[in-house]
């Protein structure tokens, strides 16, 4: 059976594969702890959940604008303008079915046949499957690993050609928890200025950050005169729990926004309508919503701290990338290679099946050395997952 060309080179997500196979065990009767999924594990606050359903009983069920609720991207715009002290109009804000959706229209928006994109790498699954679905070509890079994979603009220019029109850039990073500080960030964003390179922001994460106290810095930090061309890709998923909702938003320039908002009229149409009214109780009750944040982060932050004391006691041997930011681990397996086992989808594999264990291979994200494990569970599966993977490797 022969297929478009459109999907010839789509590659499933790995991300999602790995959960799959571990609720499939699980349902088999194994007792398998999955680290696979990157989503959090605390429920959505209920009075966001408790605006969803007053919005179903008020009728508020029916087509909403593609783009969103005027509603919603006024307040979206409202909270960003809050933030970051710069005015930010709210006809370049449109709404979407997770920020999956926001960072695929704009992918398919801005870029076709001859262009190349950057992806920082490693990079997030989805990344490299969006660009190849609008007809360009990705195109990886990479920081030193001295620097936890972090791009400065001599990486960049190594990587650039007369065909690049975009670089995609994930702070605080799927799947390491590197994040940029704002000069390292103002250093990549002020290269893809001078270049003329569209920027590709995903700050989906941005709340949840270790490195200092509040969100990561992003790039509406930064001073207006160092911004080029940009897309900013952000949503509610991972700050407020709600990755169901499957609600996610672009802010960009307005011309690019109703070009972003016609195509997805002719794809998807409208996000959710009563998920829409979820999100808006988030973005306006502002400071409600901060207490909610503040409790997830802090939870991810003693977790953090509990999987990498853990991991320097048992595991001295396996390397990481001290996260930072996001609530993921990123460690290096490539010691435990042999014949049988020559790569991280092995080492997945044999964990999984040896120490119930699941967890997504380094080689979705572009580095092959690697496993990504989420410490978005309770403590007492973090530490039996740790024993498990100490044991199967013969450090306890």
């Amino acid at each position: 059976m022969e297929f478009s060309q459109n999907i010839q080179r789509l590659q499933p997500s790995a991300t999602i594969a790995v959960s799959s196979l571990a609720k499939q065990l699980k349902a088999e009767g194994r007792d398998i702890i999955n680290l696979g999924a990157g989503e959090p594990d605390f429920d959505t606050p209920e009075w966001i959940s408790d605006a969803a359903v007053q919005g179903i009983r008020e009728g508020k069920t029916r087509y909403t604008p593609a783009p969103g609720t005027p509603q919603l991207r006024q307040a979206i715009a409202k909270d960003l303008q809050m933030r970051f002290g710069k005015e930010v109009d709210w006809n370049g804000v449109v709404v979407s079915n997770g920020a999956k959706h926001s960072l695929f229209n704009a992918c398919f928006s801005l870029f076709g046949p001859g262009d190349e994109v950057l992806i920082a790498s490693p990079y997030w699954t989805s990344y490299p499957q969006m660009v190849t679905l609008s007809r360009a070509e990705p195109v990886f890079v990479s920081g030193t690993e001295d620097r936890d994979f972090r791009l400065t603009p001599e990486d960049l220019e190594s990587a650039y050609s007369d065909r690049t029109k975009g670089l995609i850039l994930c702070s605080p990073s799927n799947p390491s928890g590197g994040v940029y500080s704002l000069e390292e960030l103002k250093a990549v964003v002020e290269w893809a200025r001078d270049r003329g390179v569209w920027l590709l922001a995903d700050e989906i994460y941005r709340y949840i950050n270790f490195a200092d106290d509040g969100p990561a810095s992003g790039i509406l930090d930064l001073p207006q005169e160092s911004l080029g061309p940009f897309v900013l890709i952000d949503g509610v998923s991972k700050a407020f729990a709600m990755t169901g909702w499957r609600i996610g938003f672009s802010y960009s320039s307005v011309d690019l926004a109703k070009k972003m908002s016609a195509f997805q009229s002719h794809t998807t149409s409208n996000p959710s309508s009563p998920a829409q009214e979820a999100a808006l109780a988030a973005y306006v009750e502002t400071k409600r919503a901060e207490v909610e944040v503040k409790r997830m982060v802090e939870a991810f932050r003693r977790r953090r701290d509990l999987v990498t004391g853990l991991f320097d006691e048992l595991l001295p041997g396996l390397s990481y990338v001290k996260p930072n930011g996001a609530f993921y681990l990123f460690f290096r397996v490539d010691s435990l290679f042999r014949e049988g086992m020559p790569d991280s989808s092995a080492v997945c594999t044999w964990l999984l099946e040896e120490a119930e264990i699941a967890m997504v291979p380094g080689v979705a994200f572009g580095e092959d050395r690697y496993v990504r494990m989420s410490y978005a569970t309770s403590d007492e599966l973090l530490k039996e997952a740790i024993r498990r993977l100490a044991r199967a490797v013969g450090t306890l």
